[in-house]
């Protein structure tokens, strides 16, 4: 082997480990798992502390804030299965109370044995179904 080959031969063996390394610091702090409620509260443990994109449906009647601030209460559910989640911030217009209708969120944040701790600016509400475009009947 040439000394011109060794330096090639380093010189991939440090890239590669530099790229791998990149590779796995970004995507160990950036993933996050989607799941709907029913699916994470059939083994709540196995989720704990990971970080989650939670699907599922504001229970009517269970938002709660508290008097003069931005926090807080309320309840998601999914197929039967209920959890607990709490927020402060700013929410989206759609995150209300509608009497009969339940609003489709998705919350991005973390499980903890008190229920979903949802991360700043991490609520998302759908659209209630009436702002749909009426389907075209032929």
């Amino acid at each position: 082997m040439t000394h011109r080959n060794i330096k090639i031969g380093i010189t991939v063996v440090v890239l590669g480990l530099a790229f791998s390394g990149l590779l796995w610091s970004t995507l160990r702090e950036g993933t996050e798992y989607y799941k709907h409620v029913d699916e994470v509260m059939t083994s709540p443990s196995e989720w704990e502390g990971k970080r989650l994109q939670l699907h599922g449906f504001v229970v009517a009647n269970s938002i709660l804030v508290k008097q003069d601030t931005l926090e807080y209460r309320f309840k998601v559910q999914n197929n039967g299965s209920t959890v607990n989640a709490t927020y402060k911030g700013v929410v989206p217009d759609t995150f209300k109370d509608r009497p009969g209708e339940e609003a489709e969120v998705v919350l991005k944040g973390q499980l903890t044995s008190e229920g979903f701790h949802v991360e700043p600016n991490g609520v998302m509400a759908k659209c209630p179904s009436k702002y749909e475009a009426a389907k075209k009947v032929s």
